[in-house]
């Protein structure tokens, strides 16, 4: 599925989404590390939906779950009394179905989805930006990137609040007024002539 096939996504109110959006190496799992604690503190229950861009198993083989899954168990649920998981085979996809796996996530009813990679996908985002990655700027391809967060202080475009990256206190400050900013963010920004 390419960035112009992605499906629509259902915004309602009650599931407010934030896309965190940055090339690789820019350190979005590193600040999401220490984000969540803080969008705890302030009693956020945030869930979290990562895309990885190779295969991967959370399961170990040899193990009852993986020699099930294996066997043919689509979805393959494993839970004890501290946690659990399903995992999901899903080899006739070339891509995560994004709309599908927050739907998964919507019933553990969490305040708020912080959904890391994604970028092309068409949902409210706050990029994060280094310079020093020689990468290019998304904002002004973007109409859905809702804030720019760099070390450098930098121009956007109208509508684009700018954060320090530096400044995780100040981002959680920003990402915690989400859900209540989220029914005016369902749209992308409006391109200024």
């Amino acid at each position: 599925m390419t960035s112009a096939e992605h499906a629509q996504l259902d915004f309602d109110d009650a599931l407010p989404l934030l896309g965190i959006a940055a090339w690789s190496g820019t350190g979005k799992t590193t600040l999401l590390e220490a984000l969540l604690p803080r969008l705890r503190q302030r009693g956020l229950r945030v869930a979290v939906i990562k895309h990885a861009h190779h295969d991967f198993d959370v399961d170990q083989p040899g193990k009852d779950s993986h020699r099930l899954r294996q066997a043919g168990a689509a979805p393959m649920l494993v839970a004890s009394r501290a946690r659990w998981a399903m995992m999901m085979e899903t080899p006739e996809r070339q891509e995560a179905d994004l709309a599908q796996l927050i739907e998964a996530v919507r019933p553990q009813r969490p305040d708020l989805i912080l959904i890391e990679g994604f970028k092309a996908w068409p949902l409210p985002k706050l990029e994060l930006y280094r310079e020093a990655l020689g990468k290019t700027l998304r904002v002004a391809e973007d109409p859905w990137i809702k804030a720019v967060a760099s070390q450098a202080p930098m121009e956007v475009p109208a509508g684009v609040e700018w954060l320090n990256l530096d400044d995780v206190d100040a981002i959680a400050e920003w990402i915690a007024a989400w859900p209540a900013r989220w029914p005016g963010e369902r749209v992308p920004r409006v391109a200024q002539s």
